[in-house]
């Protein structure tokens, strides 16, 4: 069978070779990659380059033009074919393909043709020869049976086989014999004595001369005459510092060294002599060798010639060296290292100029020398340590001839002599003296003072003339002594200084120029500095004394700059005044002198004691002498006589400046003392002025500064409420308790500050706390004030201050501790007293009494101030009325009625405070955050509701738990509304199904239904419309019960008096000056009313504790009687009743009554609640507490004014109205929310939707009946929004199909599409959060035409209802109502969803994987365009699509092209397309990061961050930053355009 031809690509490699040069099928020859060839043009362009950017610059001009033009040339031809060759490249495929084609023919023809060449050589030429060889058997047969060979020739055994070694034991004993024989020849012999150290081993013996060198000998036979037989020889010496571990010796030199001594051992008697002479001189040179090589290196690398110098050099005989060449000698310093001419055997010596001793000497020849370390630099340095120590040794004499009994010290390498110039002295501040090695001149200085300019003058001294060397050292003591002063000061707030600035030197002989004194600087007292003077001890010269004297400066600008006299005073702080020329220099007022010994030995201090000042001995061994091994405790630089005459003087100076202040406000005290055991200064003040009698003092002290007087906060005018009167009997209690005030100083750890601590002690206290701390009856309160400031009368003003704190607390506490003490006021069950400090009172309350008040004085507003804390489990909401309380509490200085404020309140404010408060957005923008509800605060009992600065709130919580609730935009005085607020529509009616009849009922009394309550009774006189701020007419609190009497108040004198008209100034804008009388009398009177014979009251009497006809509050002395005029009809005024026939209060209000305010018919009273006789008609939904009668029907609730009318809730269901709770309609799924706040947010949007319908003209209003509702049109169908009656917290909306009009054809829509409608309303555009955008959204699908809208009905109920689709659904779909944050930037976020535009409709739907894992959620834009029945996801052309986003677009586009039939909307087919067959992103590669992928978007997921119509579907800017004014949405009828950047593929 024929052998089948191999592909080109199985060729075996063999048979390249028969390939023609330049085939394409085999490997290429002469052949290279492209890549290759143009890495190599690049090097070569680069190379050329390189080569030209040296060459040119040593070329002329002409030559550099020449040469770079040629290069372009040459490089352009060079890349010119390169193009050509990529261009031919390009289409090499075929020519490629041919050339493999023809290989292979070729390579298939050459096989053949070398087969038929092999077959015929093999035949001609291999064949013929073929033969078998002779084999030689007997060889073999021997190699194969017996393994060896035995016939090859003898010779070569006989020349190559060497014959057999010597046995182990033959050659020991052969060595033992020849180690005998060498014995006996080293004893025959004679023997050098520097040879006897020799060991004889294995035949052989072994001499070694230390540091020189070691020779191996041995014999050849035991006859005497067999010469030596020299075998090594080893050189010892050795050069470790220039010789890089290297040996000294070549071995050639060796060699010869061996060749010469065995020709000398021939013949020779001594033989032994000969080598170690031969030897020894040939080591001694060689060390002289190395320390001339050492000596020159060393000059060369380190040295120079006037340090170290080579004199004269012999080889092997001497090395002369000289050093400090500098220094001037007779003989000069020199040292020779030289061999002992006198006996050749000895080693080298070193001989000095001038001389050493002996011992010195030879110890310098051993260390450097003679030592297995040969090194010149060793000697040199042992030579000049010799020197130097020889050297100060003599200065050391010098010195103790004029410093007697001082310790000198001379140690170190090198050699250093340390000299002390005072006493005590550490060894940093001694002089040391040493002598430069390199020079020989002497070196001194002062550790611890390097910079010491006295130490230069002494190095001269000591190299030159000596003779002002005592005078120097004195000089250098006083320098340091300084030193040791500033050293001493470093941690006191002092600085020492040498000089001041003095214009005229002072007439004193101690400040004259002089350099034996320092000047100390007081931080804390810039007028004042303390002189020290320095004197030496003339017995001690190293000990020296200090005398102090303190002087009093004034600073000066020039000569004629005039000082004040006070500075002469003894103790004063004169300020600076301001002034364009700063003040530097200096003026002597004063000048003291201490008693040093007096000074440093006051109570309890011996600053030269020699036992430690922190132990003190037992036994009052105080005053014993120390023992002698005591010494002192302070180290040698701290000089104890100026640190503590400088602290003195530092501590000492503020109290008595204090002292003098207090002195000139005319404050008692007992002078500056020291406490018990010296443990610190205090000062004892004796007595504190009473807070309102401190104007005189002031006046007289600000006449003693030469200030003009300023009055005190005590005592401050125009203050806004009037201050506490302290009665004498609270101020003697006060004084009883005040046990000591002192006044000590104290430095702050944190910002080492020096502060004032001024201690109160008082006896107990009249309220007994609950706080561990404070149940002993020793109560101490600390006040601190800083000392920076040097405004010692601003420390005492801040004293008074502080006292009046106190005082004004205490008669505050004082009357309140006798109520508290008092059972029938129950105040012990409202509250309890946590602490009472004197400064600060701490009330805790509430249920669990954990929610804390805190009540102080506050110098700053003059008046008291609370600050509110919660507990662990509940906040405490009465910090939103703080101002207000405080308010109330200046005005009244009662405790009690605070106490009951606080009690009744805490619930209704803690419902209040359940509300959320954070802002929010798109509403009505979508940029412009709004508060969901923002709190006002009116007065204690006053509170105003803001939601969404639209609709407004009123509440007055009232006694017996009750809390009145009013439409706040209503105002009380005329007929309009706020501006600021919009009516409430329905809030009557919704407030009334959470009314309790039986509450209201609870504090009234039986007769009372015998006096029907008028309309005025309606509000109390307790922040009423007369006083918003509460009790700025003298009201007082409805919160304190039947009975209850303040302790100082008179009981009621029946009187009347008219209430002012206007409120206060404090009063809230919104609420004018009121026409009305006004409830409240004033002061403590109580009930007062302002017409005395119109008196009201029910037959009990005035100060009988029964129930006035008018009010639903227990009459007291505390609390006025309310009548039929006391308090006014909470609708407008009678004025603009009478006026206004048609206003809806007309019917309700008393207008034409004689009596004030009083109702002259039966008529319905919009009081809140009705008789006990009254029984309900209106079941849930009429409101028992809601100011409605029988009379009052379900529309009379729904008016708008209707909510102007107060209605009375109970603290349970305001807690019920504000708590967050499950929405009512369990199939809106959100959070939990109020129910007030879901009312108001749905009345909200029904108000929006109603302006939503008169701007939008495809939107037709229609006219309703029934109040409440919203009825308007839109193509095809009528549309009904309305609250929902049962609980008035959800919108609904109902839809209706009109029937078709001949001249318009509508596409009809079943009941249940309409019923979807309603539904998805009411779920999903409706609900919370209330966004008025999503209903602009509903508002344009329902517009759209009915085949359209038919399909936007089936995605509504495919996302109500997820189970419709089916299995076959891969995604669940959400339509977006909203723009959500993760949506594509074609629309503002937080915008409508859903744009209309040139017959196309944009919208976003949000599709979700299922099972949701957390990633595959996605919000895709879809334009549907309604002329062309087409359905594609819009897309923007500057931003690159998610791969997901790209597959939702082509699956969309391939539908469109195949899946569209004839006569059916493609909208909701496409979208069903969509969810069924989109894979998810685990099947595609990841997105880009611009586009975002988030979670599921619910219900409430969209934030509003702009208004317009984006870039995508509606006419926009093409710059997506353009700011958002420039894209606002077209008004129009034919709404917005299609913008330019939106690309709909096609």
């Amino acid at each position: 069978m024929a052998p089948t031809p191999l592909p080109l690509e199985q060729m075996p490699a063999a048979n390249a070779g028969y390939l023609p040069a330049g085939q394409e099928g085999g490997p290429r020859i002469n052949t290279m990659s492209m890549s290759v060839l143009i890495d190599f043009i690049i090097q070569r362009t680069y190379h050329e380059l390189m080569v030209l950017a040296e060459l040119l610059p040593r070329k002329t001009d002409m030559e550099r033009k020449v040469e770079i033009y040629a290069y372009a040339a040459r490089t352009r031809h060079l890349f010119t074919r390169l193009n050509a060759l990529v261009k031919w490249g390009n289409s090499v495929s075929k020519v490629d393909k041919s050339s493999q084609i023809m290989s292979f023919l070729d390579k298939q023809n050459m096989l053949f043709v070398e087969t038929a060449d092999m077959l015929a050589r093999m035949s001609r030429e291999t064949l013929v020869r073929a033969r078998l060889p002779n084999f030689h058997i007997p060889a073999a047969v021997e190699v194969l049976t017996t393994g060896t060979y035995n016939r090859l020739p003898t010779c070569i055994r006989e020349r190559i086989v060497p014959p057999d070694a010597i046995t182990p034991a033959e050659k020991k004993q052969t060595l033992l014999r020849l180690n005998q024989v060498i014995q006996h020849r080293l004893v025959t012999g004679k023997l050098l004595p520097q040879m006897r150290e020799f060991r004889i081993r294995n035949g052989r013996v072994t001499f070694e001369v230390k540091h020189e060198f070691s020779v191996a000998l041995t014999v050849m036979g035991d006859s005497p005459t067999v010469p030596w037989r020299l075998l090594d020889i080893d050189v010892l010496v050795e050069d470790k510092e220039t010789g890089d571990g290297k040996s000294l010796v070549h071995p050639l030199q060796v060699n010869y060294i061996h060749q010469l001594i065995q020709a000398r051992l021939v013949e020779n008697p001594n033989a032994l002599s000969e080598v170690y002479n031969c030897l020894h001189y040939f080591c001694q040179s060689l060390q002289l060798e190395v320390l001339y090589t050492q000596t020159l290196r060393l000059n060369y690398e380190r040295l120079d010639d006037n340090n170290v110098n080579v004199e004269e050099y012999v080889p092997g005989v001497k090395l002369t060296v000289s050093y400090w060449r500098d220094l001037k000698s007779e003989l000069g310093y020199r040292l020779t290292v030289q061999s002992d001419p006198s006996e050749i055997g000895r080693p080298l010596a070193v001989v000095h100029v001038p001389s050493l001793g002996a011992k010195e000497s030879a110890e310098v020849a051993d260390r450097a020398v003679r030592s297995e370390h040969l090194s010149m630099e060793r000697l040199i340095v042992h030579t000049v340590y010799i020197r130097s120590v020889s050297r100060l040794s003599d200065l050391k004499l010098e010195f103790q001839a004029f410093l007697k009994d001082v310790d000198f010290n001379l140690q170190g390498t090198p050699a250093i002599l340390t000299v002390p110039v005072l006493s005590p002295c550490l060894r940093a501040e001694q002089i040391h003296i040493t002598i430069d090695t390199h020079t020989g001149m002497f070196r001194c200085h002062v550790p611890k003072h390097l910079d010491c300019p006295i130490t230069d003058e002494m190095q001269d001294c000591l190299n030159g003339d000596r003779s002002k060397l005592p005078m120097l050292l004195s000089e250098l003591r006083y320098w340091i002594t300084h030193r040791r002063c500033e050293k001493t000061l470093q941690h006191l707030p002092a600085t020492a200084t040498e000089t001041l600035p003095f214009l005229m030197l002072p007439e004193q002989e101690l400040l004259q120029a002089g350099r034996h004194k320092i000047y100390v600087k007081l931080h804390r007292h810039p007028n004042i500095i303390l002189v020290v003077q320095l004197k030496e001890k003339s017995a001690m010269p190293n000990e020296m004394e200090y005398t102090f004297h303190l002087g009093f400066v004034v600073y000066q600008k020039d000569e004629n700059d005039v000082v004040d006299d006070s500075a002469k005073q003894l103790v004063s702080i004169v300020a600076q005044t301001p002034s364009d020329i700063p003040k530097f220099y200096t003026k002597l007022m004063r000048l003291i002198e201490f008693d040093t010994f007096v000074a440093t030995h006051g109570p309890g201090t011996e600053v030269d004691a020699e036992v430690s000042p922190h132990k003190r001995k037992s036994n009052g061994d105080i005053l014993a002498p120390p023992a002698k091994q005591q010494k002192t405790i302070f180290p040698a630089y701290f000089i104890p006589e100026l640190a503590h005459v400088v602290a003195m003087c530092d501590e000492k100076i503020p109290f008595l400046n204090l002292a003098q202040a207090l002195s000139k406000h005319r404050i008692p005290h007992s002078g500056l003392q020291v406490e018990a055991n010296a443990t610190s200064l205090v000062l004892k003040i004796l007595a504190l002025p009473k807070p309102g009698s401190s104007q005189p003092a002031a006046t007289a002290a600000a006449a003693a500064t030469g200030e003009p007087g300023k009055p005190t906060p005590a005592t401050a005018p125009n203050s806004s409420t009037a201050l506490p009167k302290i009665e004498s009997h609270v101020w003697d209690d006060l004084m009883r308790r005040v046990l000591s005030i002192s006044v000590r100083s104290q430095t702050n750890k944190n910002s080492q500050v020096r502060i004032w601590v001024v201690e109160f002690v008082f006896y107990s206290t009249p309220l007994q706390s609950t706080h561990q701390k404070e149940q002993g009856s020793r109560r101490t309160v600390y006040l601190t004030y800083e000392q920076a400031n040097h405004d010692f009368s601003k420390t005492v003003e801040d004293l008074l201050n502080d006292w009046s704190k106190i005082v004004y607390l205490y008669t505050l506490v004082h009357d309140f501790a006798e109520q508290l003490g008092n059972k029938r006021l129950t105040l012990g069950d409202m509250l309890v007293v946590k602490s009472f400090n004197y400064v600060n009172l701490l009330l805790g309350y509430g249920p669990k009494k954990e929610v804390t008040c805190s009540i102080y004085w506050s110098v700053q507003s003059h008046g008291f101030r609370l600050t509110f804390v919660g507990g662990i489990s509940a906040v405490n909401a009465h910090s939103m009325m703080r101002d207000q309380l405080a308010q109330h509490l200046n005005q009244q200085h009662s405790l009690t009625t605070i106490a009951h404020i606080l009690h009744e309140t805490y619930n209704p404010m803690s419902s209040i405070a359940k509300l959320p408060v954070i802002p929010l957005l798109g509403i009505p923008r979508t940029q412009v955050p709004v508060l969901s509800f923002c709190m006002l605060p009116q007065s204690p009992c006053l509170m105003r509701l803001a939601y969404q600065a639209v609709y407004c709130l009123e509440l007055r919580f009232r006694a017996n738990r009750l809390v009145s609730i009013r439409d706040g935009a209503s105002s009380r005085f005329d007929r309009n509304v706020i501006e600021e607020f919009t009516p409430i529509q329905g809030l009557k009616a919704f407030l009334s199904k959470y009314a309790d009849e039986s509450a209201v009922y609870r504090g009234r009394a039986p007769h009372e239904d015998d006096n029907p309550l008028s309309p005025m009774g309606l509000e109390d006189n307790f922040g009423g419309p007369s006083s918003v701020t509460g009790v700025s007419a003298g009201g007082s609190s409805p919160f304190l019960s039947a009975g209850m009497r303040g302790p100082q108040s008179p009981r009621d004198s029946g009187l009347r008096f008219p209430a002012p008209h206007t409120p206060p100034s404090s009063s809230n804008p919104h609420t004018p000056a009121s026409p009305h009388p006004s409830a409240g009398g004033g002061g403590a009177g109580g009930g007062a009313q302002s017409h005395a014979n119109f008196n009201l009251t029910s037959p009990p009497a005035p100060h009988m504790p029964h129930p006035s006809p008018g009010g639903l509050m227990p009459s007291s002395p505390l609390n006025p009687l309310p009548s039929p005029h006391m308090v006014h009809s909470p609708g407008p005024n009678t004025l603009y009743m009478q006026s206004h026939q048609d206003s809806p209060f007309t019917a309700m209000s008393p207008a034409n009554n004689n009596w004030p305010g009083s109702p002259s018919m039966p008529r319905p009273s919009p009081r809140p609640g009705q008789s006990p006789e009254h029984r309900s008609t209106g079941g849930a939904n009429a409101g028992v507490g809601g100011a409605a009668d029988r009379s009052v029907t379900r529309g009379t609730l729904n008016r708008p004014w209707a909510g102007a009318v107060p209605t009375l809730l109970t603290h349970e269901a305001l807690e019920t109205l504000c708590r967050p709770s499950p929405h009512p309609n369990k199939d809106i799924n959100v959070a939990d929310m109020s129910p007030l706040e879901r009312f108001l947010g749905c009345v909200y949007m029904r108000r929006q939707l109603h302006r939503n319908i008169q701007s939008e003209e495809t939107l037709t209003a229609l006219n309703s009946t029934e109040p409440g509702v919203v009825l308007f049109k839109v193509d095809g169908l009528q549309c009904q929004v309305m609250l929902n009656q049962m609980h008035m917290q959800s919108l609904h909306l109902k839809v209706t199909q009109l029937p078709p009009t001949p001249d318009k054809n509508t596409f009809p829509l079943i009941l249940d599409d309409l019923l979807v409608i309603e539904q998805y309303f009411d779920t999903r555009v409706a609900a919370p959060p209330y966004r008025p955008n999503a209903l602009h959204s509903i508002c344009r699908l329902l517009n759209l035409p009915g085949h359209v809208l038919k399909d936007f009905v089936q995605i509504m109920r495919l996302e109500l209802k997820p189970e419709l689709g089916g299995d076959q659904l891969k995604w669940t779909v959400q339509m977006c109502m909203r723009v959500p944050p993760s949506a594509m930037p074609i629309v503002p976020i937080g915008n409508a969803c859903v744009v209309l535009g040139r017959m196309k409709i944009l919208f976003f739907l949000h599709i979700t994987r299922i099972p949701y894992n957390g990633k595959d959620s996605l919000v895709l834009p879809i334009v549907h365009d309604i002329a062309t029945n087409l359905t594609q996801v819009a897309e923007k052309r500057e931003q690159v699509q998610s791969p997901i986003m790209t597959a939702a677009s082509t699956l969309l586009r391939r539908f469109a092209d195949f899946g569209v039939q004839q006569n059916q909307c493609s909208l909701f087919p496409a979208i069903t397309e969509l969810l069924t067959n989109l894979q998810p992103t685990t099947d595609l590669p990841p997105p880009p990061p611009n586009q975002s992928i988030g979670p599921p978007v619910g219900v409430g997921v969209g934030v509003g961050v702009g208004v317009g119509v984006g870039v995508g579907v509606v006419g926009a800017s093409p710059n997506a930053m353009m700011p958002m004014q420039q894209l606002q949405p077209q008004v129009g009828g034919h709404g917005p355009q299609l913008g330019p950047n939106l690309s709909v593929p096609q």
